[in-house]
């Protein structure tokens, strides 16, 4: 049997003469400008489009209008899969070594929501890093869990480093819970020991969740590691968009053993995720499947020699310096992905924000994400040669300019006086979040916020992980370190009054911990 494809399944059906009586309400066209139709019979612009001067007429955006339905025949329905979705979200499984993966059109958000509400109950506990993303803190304020934070060990300008199984283990030990969740590889490529987790998690008879937004690239040659599904977790979520030639939003679920519940995951991703799912989104994520399971090999090994390139002539910089594996110890890495690109400043007076400047106006070269000592480039398989290149040629000669510069420590961009020290730190728990969250709060000023607990989320965005969530009691130095934040240019997010130097707090007489 010939297999179909959803990219050429659709672009046949936008080229064929069947007229859309359905959703969307471009009609596979687009936009008519009426106000260019004055004058022309209806049946003028109804059958002849040209007449009425459609925005994508004669464009490369025509193709896409096009191939933009909905749930018709031939094309089945993403939350009742038995058709071409079905078999395109198999072969997703079968690539990744997947029991059974999900096409996720809301992101890995929608993911880990899910998975999260699918493993654990109502008011449950769960163990949790304390470097995930957002959403785990949402999923957790949502099914009104407790959590007990797992703290990755800091490296060098407060990156996140691993989780260990020792620390799983333990926690396990002194208490149970309905679910692991920790995030791997993290923003910075940080891979924690996922089998060894795995394996502690499953000796109390608990299921592993792996956010590996970062990591759909994972296991597919070009001497990077292998990805969590092939190495025992039972939930991960894995952003296509973020490392592979996909559309943004597009993400996949994999559920990998018996130790969650699957039609609570579908249950669930009915709830999360959109009734009605792009299928120009669920068509590239079958595309990139495609290219993955016919040239992976290739793209992979080309990706290898571009990287290994790049840092062969980043190697000697003396002001700058590209973060490599001999950066961090195995205490605080299990292993790396080294297609994040680290660039730190050693200049005393120059930070990240700087750097980040610099690249984008001097050399046109757009950075992922800027923190006080570095910025994060990402790669993938789609980069050519001639772009990390000029993005090695741009760090030499910026090497070269700050050697002729001052070593006096002046201004915002001075790393050492204004590095993060205590923004990222352990705070004391009071409450779970769901608790913090929906009790009595109010606005006050970050200055007279210490000592009170936390009714507001708070993080650097990228990559979202909260600096500071509902629950928490606010220590004394978060404030100055807030501000050191908002004065060097960092995007803080959370709530809107945070921008205004208000926080909201739990009050006082909600004030009972749990």
């Amino acid at each position: 049997m010939s297999i179909e494809y959803l990219d050429e399944a659709l672009a046949k059906y936008s080229r064929s003469n069947i007229y859309p009586f359905h959703m969307p309400g471009h009609k596979r066209k687009g936009s008519l400008f009426v106000s260019q139709c004055d004058g022309l019979a209806e049946d003028q612009y109804m059958i002849s489009p040209k007449n009425g001067k459609f925005l994508q007429d004669d464009s490369q955006w025509s193709a896409i209008w096009g191939m933009d339905i909905t749930e018709i025949d031939g094309f089945d329905n993403l939350h009742q899969a038995v058709g071409i979705l079905k078999e395109a979200q198999q072969r997703a499984a079968e690539l990744y070594g997947a029991a059974h993966s999900f096409y996720l059109v809301n992101g890995s958000t929608c993911g880990v929501l899910a998975a999260i509400c699918a493993a654990a109950g109502k008011r449950e506990r769960v163990l949790v890093a304390r470097n995930c993303h957002k959403s785990v803190y949402h999923a957790l304020f949502l099914q009104e869990l407790t959590a007990e934070y797992l703290y990755p060990v800091m490296m060098e300008d407060k990156i996140p480093g691993q989780i260990t199984p020792e620390q799983v283990e333990e926690a396990l030990q002194r208490q149970p819970a309905a679910a692991v969740v920790i995030t791997s590889p993290t923003y910075e490529g940080i891979l924690s020991d996922v089998a060894g987790i795995a394996e502690a998690a499953h000796r109390h008879g608990v299921p592993l969740i792996v956010d590996a937004a970062h990591g759909a690239h994972l296991g597919f040659g070009g001497g990077f590691p292998e990805g969590p599904v092939r190495q025992g977790a039972d939930a991960v979520v894995m952003s296509l968009h973020k490392t592979l030639p996909s559309l943004t939003q597009t993400a996949l679920l994999h559920i990998c053993s018996g130790r969650i519940d699957l039609e609570r995951v579908k249950k669930y991703l009915e709830v999360f995720e959109t009734s009605s799912p792009s299928y120009l989104l669920m068509a590239g994520m079958d595309a990139c499947i495609r290219l993955l399971r016919t040239n992976g090999s290739e793209l992979f090994a080309r990706y290898r020699r571009i990287l290994t390139e790049f840092y062969r002539q980043t190697a000697d910089l003396r002001q700058l310096h590209v973060m490599t594996r001999e950066d961090f110890s195995p205490r605080e890495a299990y292993d790396w992905d080294d297609g994040k690109l680290i660039v730190f400043v050693r200049h005393p007076a120059y930070g990240g924000p700087w750097l980040h400047r610099r690249l984008l106006t001097e050399y046109h070269l757009q950075s992922e994400m800027v923190s006080a000592r570095f910025v994060l480039l990402m790669t993938s398989v789609m980069d050519e040669p001639q772009g990390l290149r000029r993005l090695a040629a741009a760090l030499r000669d910026t090497d070269d300019w700050l050697t002729g510069q001052s070593q006096e420590e002046t201004g915002f961009d001075n790393c050492r006086s204004l590095a993060v020290t205590n923004l990222y730190q352990k705070y004391e728990i009071s409450m779970p979040i769901y608790q913090a969250e929906s009790g009595k709060k109010e606005q006050i000023a970050l200055e007279d916020c210490a000592g009170r607990i936390s009714a507001d989320m708070v993080y650097l965005y990228p990559p979202a992980i909260p600096v500071l969530v509902p629950g928490e009691i606010i220590s004394a130095s978060f404030p100055g370190e807030l501000r050191k934040c908002q004065e060097m240019g960092l995007s803080v997010g959370g709530s809107g009054h945070i921008s205004v130097g208000r926080i909201s707090v739990v009050c006082p007489l909600a004030d009972t911990g749990v």
